[in-house]
């Protein structure tokens, strides 16, 4: 419970304080909204921006996490090849000695 209230404490706070920067702002109301616009569009291209980072990003690790299941995979088919050898060459063993 304590992060949830952090972060309305938090959001809370970045509110009022938004509110009083926008009450004691130097300049005009028209050159303040410019402003803002200019910020939330700049905003909304470095979201864009990080959002298809993510993406790239997400691409590739689901590529690498794919080559590590096929060559695990692969590993684990050498694996039961090994063992099925071991298994009839014991086998092959055990009939001989049976036979002796």
């Amino acid at each position: 419970m304590r992060q949830k209230e952090f972060w309305i404490a938090l959001g809370i706070g970045a509110a009022v304080g938004g509110v009083a920067a926008l009450l004691y702002a130097p300049q005009t109301g028209t050159a303040t909204r410019k402003k803002l616009k200019r910020g939330l569009d700049d905003l909304g291209d470095t979201l864009e921006d990080a959002g298809e980072y993510l993406k790239d990003q997400a691409d590739r690790l689901g590529k690498e996490a794919q080559k590590l299941i096929d060559a695990s995979r692969d590993q684990f088919g050498d694996a039961v090849d090994a063992a099925t050898g071991a298994v009839r060459s014991a086998s092959k063993v055990v009939k001989s000695a049976k036979l002796v």
